[in-house]
């Protein structure tokens, strides 16, 4: 019999609610054959703030496990030996923070940290550019990366370090070439500044400990291809750049989730299929096959997944590892010539523009142009669905259909407790009650001192989770030492050159302008901390190019901001994005601001993933429309938004 291959890790991306529940769920997977954890936090978390922090209300537990201390972390593994365990962490700003706790953890657990063995993601360039869960301005975040990369080297040896991500480079529109030169420019980045940190002897060694995270679309035949490329080209800048010699070293490393974006609202059934022949694009070429695969679920594009709809994702990876043969052979497409013309044009494609960036002066250089580029690519994505010149089944053909019985009942998805915050709060309160306050203000200043003179945080972030110190608290030393940042949102004030096919729309713009008596003025906002910013970019690009005065200052707004800047700006619309499950708290806070400002007069539409009974929910409130993922059409939209001006005019 034919020996087979090792099967790759298999992962289900998880956490909500609290440290205890995410504990029950992550021993539940392990339990049904998961073979490695891969955590979520929520966007509190993420973002460097406390649970009880104002930007924090209502994304408390939503998107992921809210951990604000070493108890929270202590909770999140109990009864899971560390050194024993596999374990992926989806944190970027906060990483050396996060990386700290379990840390600590593992010693309270009397584990050898050095038997430790996982990733955090610590990728800063790309949340700049899609994700927005920065803290700090990209050269201090850079540094910060690899004071992680480097503190592992000396004591975590089985630790990946950093994990360049592309999945949300797709996510925000890239195209192949992009995503490709986008990570491989990124890590260069993060290796040339590593070079200064670590001795040479042990550089090699640290280059073939950096991994990636990509993503898998559903065009699987050029996703493939997209993996054999990623593969070939880094083997050639690790070689080339770095003169790493030895193979091992320049081994693509990669994990995978496969596309969520993709993930379709109608038809929710589908996705089922899309996320298999998405997943066969990473495990089919044996030569560029993934070390580890988290699957989302059918049902993400509609709210949390349940544990049943996890489950199910994972017997999909363990049904093509154990039941088929895949494992039993050598690379399938080796000498295809059809793989390899594709491949050399994908790599000739990216070459050009890891050629552009470095003469640019390199990632961090080259954000501004590299967003700007990420906007207009989805812009001419979600064109060609709009005009069905990209099929996407159940959405722009074939709309009829059969309703499914997977979301009868409870609606097929997960809803978080609202008393979760409140609970969480309460434990937060009670830790800094219990804790030595003179061992945590001690254990500060050293963080401050050691963060200001360029030391390496590691060693004091690790000593200041053992005293007690928040997450908070943590990052607000990053903020007070090396300022807060706003990234670029990609949305320029003058039209671009696709206004092809708007002409009726500007046209109406233009006669609701001069009835007012000066250009329609479109707000958009992103109240509280969900960095998902595509949907929000993509409507401020639409709007511009139909005409409009758009006002679009990206992420993270709190309500009151938004309401002022309404009235600063003498908005004649409303316009909110939110994508993590918290719009019913922040929208009624922003109705009730509103009216109590006098701007209650102002429509307000609002677009998330949201669902049907939330939808009641906002109408009742006074929101005038709601738009889920469904509302592809664009330039619908934009009619609306010129008819809802209309009456509120009149009535004002």
């Amino acid at each position: 019999m034919a020996q087979k291959d090792k099967p790759w890790l298999f992962r289900t991306y998880a956490g909500h609610s609290t440290a205890a529940k995410s504990n029950e769920l992550y021993r539940t997977n392990l339990s049904k054959g998961q073979t490695g954890l891969s955590v979520a936090f929520d966007l509190p978390t993420q973002t460097g703030y406390d649970s009880d922090h104002v930007l924090a209300r209502g994304e408390v537990g939503k998107v992921g496990v809210p951990v604000c201390h070493l108890g929270d972390m202590r909770a999140l593994f109990d009864q899971i030996p560390l050194d024993q365990m596999n374990t992926s962490m989806t944190i970027n700003a906060t990483a050396p923070w996060l990386l700290s706790l379990y840390i600590a953890a593992a010693q309270e657990q009397g584990a050898d940290i050095a038997a430790l063995q996982g990733t955090v993601q610590n990728d800063l360039i790309k949340e700049y550019l899609s994700r927005g869960t920065y803290i700090c301005p990209p050269k201090p975040s850079l540094a910060m990366i690899t004071d992680v990369a480097a503190y592992t080297r000396e004591h975590l040896p089985k630790w990946n370090p950093m994990n360049v991500c592309s999945y949300h480079l797709q996510e925000a529109g890239a195209t192949p070439e992009q995503e490709l030169a986008y990570a491989l420019a990124t890590a260069v980045a993060v290796l040339d500044d590593l070079k200064g940190k670590v001795p040479a002897e042990d550089f090699p060694a640290m280059v073939g400990r950096i991994s990636f995270f990509v993503n898998a679309g559903i065009r699987f035949v050029t996703e493939l291809c997209k993996m054999r490329a990623f593969t070939e080209l880094w083997d050639e800048i690790t070689r080339d750049r770095y003169g790493i010699e030895e193979e091992k070293y320049r081994r693509f490393r990669y994990g995978v989730q496969v596309n969520s974006l993709g993930l379709t609202e109608q038809q929710p059934e589908n996705n089922v299929y899309r996320i298999l022949l998405e997943t066969l694009a990473v495990t089919l070429s044996k030569n560029a096959r993934a070390r580890a695969v988290q699957l989302p679920a059918w049902n993400e594009a509609l709210g949390l997944p349940r544990p049943w709809d996890q489950q199910w994702s994972l017997r999909m990876q363990q049904i093509l590892a154990y039941e088929t043969d895949l494992l039993e052979f050598g690379d399938l497409f080796d000498g295809n010539p059809v793989i390899e013309a594709k491949v050399d044009e994908l790599k000739a494609g990216a070459r050009a523009e890891l050629e552009l960036l470095d003469k640019m002066g390199g990632a961090i250089a080259a954000i501004d142009y590299m967003k700007s580029r990420l906007v207009e690519s989805n812009a001419a994505r979600l064109g060609r669905i709009e005009t069905n010149e990209t099929v996407v089944v159940g959405v722009n053909r074939w709309q009829q259909a059969e309703p499914s019985p997977l979301t009868a009942g409870d609606g097929g998805i997960m809803v978080v407790d609202p008393a979760v915050e409140q609970d969480q709060i309460a434990r937060l309160e009670e830790w800094r009650a219990g804790r030595d306050a003179g061992a945590v203000a001690e254990a500060l200043e050293v963080l401050r001192a050691d963060a200001a003179a360029g030391r390496n945080v590691m060693p004091a972030s690790i000593a200041a989770a053992r005293a007690g110190m928040t997450t908070g608290e943590w990052a607000g030393v990053m903020r007070q030492v090396h300022g807060e940042y706003r990234g670029p949102t990609g949305v320029s004030a003058s039209p671009s050159n696709q206004t092809e096919g708007l002409e009726d729309i500007r046209e109406a713009v233009d006669a609701v302008s001069h009835r007012l008596g000066r250009r329609l003025k479109f707000l958009v906002g992103k109240p509280g901390l969900d960095g998902h910013s595509n949907g929000a970019e993509q409507i401020a690009f639409r709007a511009r190019d139909c005409g409009m005065d758009i006002t679009y200052e990206g992420i993270r707004l709190t309500p009151e901001q938004i309401v002022a800047r309404a009235g600063e700006e003498g908005a004649h619309v409303i316009g909110l994005s939110i994508l993590s499950g918290s719009h019913l708290p922040l929208i009624r806070d922003v109705m009730q601001r509103l009216a109590e400002a006098g701007l209650g007069h102002l429509p307000v539409i609002v677009g998330g993933i949201i669902p049907d009974e939330d939808a009641v929910a906002l109408t009742r409130m006074g929101v005038a429309r709601v738009y889920t993922p469904k509302d592809f059409q664009l330039n619908t939209i934009m009619r609306d938004i010129v008819t809802l001006v209309e009456p509120a005019e009149a009535v004002a």
